[in-house]
């Protein structure tokens, strides 16, 4: 087990899932350009890492994340391009952190709770999995300031279905935990109480996969949802392939034969 603590997140591993929490609650774990560098450089650290077959992402306090830190955003207004260039670097450097996670070989999961809003909002959207406790509510809310969510757009879109994804964007309005798992945006609803277990369950259950296969599927999902349907399956077909190529999926296809759990070593996979 690895622990680590930071100003800006907690990193706690345990059977494979590196459990990361955001640690800014006075601050509602707003993405300010440095939890946004913090969290980048995390996940090199995590990609790197075969130990780790799953990630878990939540946060202290009572919300998971109420989007970019607006304190921060109007300062840089204040430079004599009004804030051009550090707001561009600032929205650049966030869609590098949101891409990670979708390049990230594990898994991530967002364990949600309170409010996900804005950029928060995006963060859940841009996990491949979410677990939020009931009362959780979700907006993309920049609107109501006459900001629209632009960024956090795209990976909004690319979670719920387009005319119910513009309706959050331009009216700001909140969504519960049942609206979102209906449209998508989650996964589970879990009790409050029962929010760290019930995302611990999946998190452990992803890991306890083999780990090259799973890296090598997650890769595979994303890319061949960007490609027409013929490419994808000859795509996917060659995936398949080098994935057979793998001796630990020999051994876990003779063990199925056999009626027997596989002989893998998932720590090294």
């Amino acid at each position: 087990m690895t622990d680590t603590q930071t100003s800006l997140y907690t990193r706690c591993d345990a059977n494979g899932v590196a459990y990361i929490e955001l640690a800014t609650p006075q601050t509602l774990n707003a993405l300010s350009s440095q939890m946004i560098g913090a969290l980048t450089s995390l996940f090199v650290d995590i990609a790197a890492d075969q130990s780790i077959r799953c990630v878990v992402l939540s946060g202290a306090g009572k919300a998971f994340c109420a989007g970019h830190n607006l304190k921060e955003m109007q300062a840089m207004r204040e430079s004599l391009d009004a804030g051009a260039g550090e707001l561009t670097a600032l929205f650049d450097a966030c869609a590098q952190m949101m891409t990670a996670i979708r390049t990230l070989p594990q898994p991530v999961i967002a364990q949600v709770h309170g409010v996900a809003a804005a950029a928060g909002c995006q963060l859940v959207a841009a996990c491949d999995m979410a677990v939020a406790a009931e009362g959780t509510r979700f907006a993309v809310n920049g609107v109501n300031i006459g900001l629209f969510c632009s960024t956090p757009m795209v990976a909004l879109s690319r979670n719920l279905p387009r005319k119910q994804a513009f309706e959050m964007l331009v009216t700001g309005d909140f969504i519960d935990t049942d609206r979102a798992l209906e449209l998508g945006l989650i996964n589970r609803v879990a009790e409050p109480s029962k929010l760290a277990s019930v995302t611990r369950d999946l998190a452990e259950t992803v890991a306890a996969k083999l780990g090259t296969a799973v890296r090598l599927g997650k890769g595979a999902f994303y890319d061949q949802l960007e490609m027409p349907m013929a490419d994808a399956y000859a795509f996917t077909r060659d995936v398949m392939v080098q994935n057979m190529a793998d001796k630990d999926t020999a051994e876990g296809i003779t063990a199925f034969n056999e009626k027997r759990k596989p002989n893998w070593d998932i720590t090294k996979s």
